[in-house]
């Protein structure tokens, strides 16, 4: 199936690792610009990756959470491509603000990872007006689930879920489109660590996989960025408002199937 999107450009924030680099890979793959923004350098091997791949992806270091770049990023991406046809919100991190850390704490937990979504999509409308683009917001099952112990990223998660239906009522007459993924269990790199913090990882990993109903495994970072590809394409041109989550029935399937 051809997604159209050769020659569209795409801003992917925290696009250079785990799944929004699976994400810029996937655009280069099919023919679009990445253009990522991330706080840190692009590491080598993937940036030699993606430019053999892309040659015209476009790099912008910049921390998202400084509003002023992010406003000067999209302007120099929107000149340097003549436009933007897609935002890839996805920077952000579990930084485990809890009850007890206090509002301080949490409000700071907030700012970290909800208002750049914000920002990077008040920036970058007047170029999706133009394109008749679409927005796509990675989320967390924790959003629906609730995790423990972290109420900073999962208010932020959730309430990504409700502006992805706000925004999509806003534009709707733009024909600008705007949907959520919701990753449950994937193992990218952050994840990796995770699970090595364990005293015995393989037996934390197996315990995590024997949950996940469909094929009792983790999701993929690429399964991930091809749902979001899709939802980029103008094959879902009549999908917008949604929460989608692709995630082997983890969050909805009863775990003990199978």
């Amino acid at each position: 199936m051809d997604l159209e999107l050769k020659g569209k450009v795409v801003v992917v924030t925290g696009g250079g690792a785990g799944i929004g680099g699976a994400v810029s890979l996937g655009l280069a793959r099919e023919g679009a610009i990445p253009a990522i923004l991330g706080r840190s350098a692009l590491k080598a091997e993937f940036e030699s990756e993606i430019r053999a791949t892309q040659p015209a992806t476009i790099f912008a270091q910049v921390d998202v959470t400084d509003d002023d770049a992010c406003r000067e990023a999209v302007a120099q991406i929107a000149t340097r491509a003549g436009g933007i046809h897609g935002l890839v919100n996805n920077a952000g991190t579990n930084d485990g603000v809890d009850l007890e850390a206090g509002t301080a704490a949490f409000m700071a937990s907030v700012q970290s990872n909800l208002a750049h979504y914000y920002g990077m999509a008040h920036h970058c409308l007047p170029h999706l007006r133009a394109s008749k683009g679409a927005i796509v917001n990675i989320s967390s099952k924790t959003a629906v689930t609730g995790q423990g112990n972290t109420s900073g990223y999962v208010a932020s998660k959730a309430a990504q879920l409700g502006l992805t239906r706000e925004w999509a009522a806003a534009l709707v007459g733009d024909g600008v489109r705007v949907n959520a993924v919701l990753p449950a269990e994937v193992m990218t790199p952050l994840y990796a660590r995770w699970i090595e913090s364990f005293d015995d990882p393989q037996a934390k990993l197996t315990e995590i996989n024997r949950r996940i109903p469909l094929g009792r495994r983790m999701t993929t970072d690429r399964e991930i960025a091809d749902t979001v590809l899709f939802l980029l394409s103008t094959r879902s041109s009549h999908t917008t408002g949604q929460w989608i989550f692709p995630d082997g029935g983890y969050t909805h399937l009863d775990r003990l199937l199978g």
